[in-house]
């Protein structure tokens, strides 16, 4: 794996990381009525390439199920993502 490959994957990881654990900080707050995380957070976290954390999120811990901004934006971004991250790791391979 190149040096390249190899930051990109520690990139992944911690960014789903942190998203999938900020949904479930945020969910544990819903339940106890405390101060929440924003919406905006979980999008821009989920936007910045923690879109897997987020998914896993939402269907795991059903959290942010219902909302249209939700369901419909982060397994688009998903999709996205998982293309653009299979994409750098072939160039970074060496893919023509």
């Amino acid at each position: 794996m190149t040096l390249v490959q190899l930051a990109l994957a520690a990139y992944i990881a911690a960014v789903n990381i942190l998203t999938f654990s900020l949904y479930a900080v945020d969910k544990r707050r819903a339940r106890l009525h405390m101060w929440r995380i924003r919406e905006s957070t979980l999008l821009i976290l989920a936007a910045l390439g923690g879109s897997l954390g987020a998914l896993l999120g939402m269907h795991l811990l059903h959290h942010k199920t219902k909302h249209p901004k939700f369901y419909l934006l982060v397994p688009t971004l998903f999709l996205l993502h998982a293309a653009a991250f299979a994409y750098m790791f072939w160039r970074a391979s060496g893919g023509n």
